[in-house]
């Protein structure tokens, strides 16, 4: 099993630095970087504090900068926010930039509050038609000139300028649903899947659709199936306790998102009281601690096992969740230190 990072530049409220949250982000992909991660992925989300992310590939060539390994995601870009010829050239000068670094991501979205100001008029669960015509259109720029006249984009013959240093980026997409696993498969594609805070028979149901997306294709797909999962590694009852508030916390806030309840002020989500949360956030701590990758080294390891005896190739640390910065060096040093050993 190998392993990947996820993190935010992140406040969950405007008492918090910005400086100090610009500088732990960077050091924890340092750390990353120095312990043998192999991807590092950044996200894109608008008007939103808990995610500073207005353009994966402007943080992706700051990492780039502070860094000599470690492979740099978009995890993901929203297909319907970007323009083919713009979203191919930025994500090719990274590559150029970063020396042959980059790890192309493409999706879907997930907040309607987003699309509201980002594209109005669009619906989220619309928004993937959005990302199976771009794919394949991104892949055609890297190559050379192509007139493109589809249904979301129209533009006389083109090329994206720079061309990738790579002569084939690994494209990842970002799976839910059954149509989303079935159009990766067949355009040998790589997955990233989240099981949000649902427990580990979400995942097993991710990896069943991937199974049946590689028959429906021939059986030749030869990707990677990575698994996304917040994470805190601790050895204490503090630091245990803090993990637990922290995600609790930023569920609220991520409540309020998804079901579009609550107010968003300054960038800033209300909290949604949990009795009102539903659907797949659930904040019950038993519950989180079970599914989520909570715990001491040894109980992260066992859960690990388990999604590697599944079929995940590539774990994501997912950092982000608003816990204190010390708290978030530590958990990540801790996994370095006493979890990563066990699967070299």
């Amino acid at each position: 099993m190998k392993f990947h990072i996820a993190i935010n530049l992140e406040r969950m409220n405007d008492e918090t630095d910005i400086l100090a949250v610009r500088d732990h982000t960077l050091e924890m992909i340092q750390m990353a970087d120095r312990a043998g991660f192999e991807i590092a992925w950044a996200a894109e989300h608008h008007a939103l504090e808990m995610t500073i992310a207005p353009n994966p590939f402007q943080i992706m060539t700051w990492w780039a900068d502070h860094t000599q390994n470690i492979r740099l995601g978009c995890g993901v870009a929203n297909a319907s926010y970007w323009h083919p010829i713009n979203i191919a050239g930025e994500a090719a000068m990274l590559d150029l930039i970063s020396g042959g670094r980059l790890e192309m991501g493409l999706g879907s979205g997930a907040y309607q509050r987003e699309f509201d100001r980002m594209k109005p008029g669009l619906q989220q669960p619309d928004s993937w038609k959005y990302m199976q015509e771009m794919l394949p259109l991104v892949r055609k720029l890297w190559k050379g000139d192509v007139e493109h006249n589809g249904e979301y984009w129209q533009f006389p013959k083109a090329t994206s300028c720079p061309k990738p240093l790579q002569e084939e980026v690994p494209i990842w997409v970002a799976a839910r649903s059954p149509i989303t696993f079935d159009y990766a498969v067949a355009n040998d594609c790589n997955i990233m899947c989240w099981p949000l805070t649902m427990p580990m028979s979400e995942a097993e149901k991710y990896k069943a659709q991937l199974d049946d997306a590689i028959v429906k294709a021939g059986g030749t797909w030869k990707g990677t199936f990575a698994l996304m999962r917040h994470t805190c590694v601790y050895k204490n009852e503090d630091d245990r306790a803090s993990s637990m508030n922290a995600i609790r916390n930023v569920l609220g806030k991520f409540g309020n998102l998804m079901m579009k309840k609550g107010e968003v002020i300054n960038g800033f989500p209300e909290n949604v009281p949990f009795e009102e949360l539903e659907g797949n956030v659930r904040v019950e701590p038993k519950m989180l601690e079970e599914n989520l990758m909570f715990g001491s080294p040894e109980t992260v390891i066992e859960k690990l096992r388990q999604y590697e005896a599944m079929g995940i190739d590539s774990y994501i640390y997912y950092a982000s969740m608003g816990l204190d910065m010390d708290v978030q060096k530590r958990s990540l040093q801790t996994f370095i230190d006493e979890v990563m050993p066990a699967f070299k």
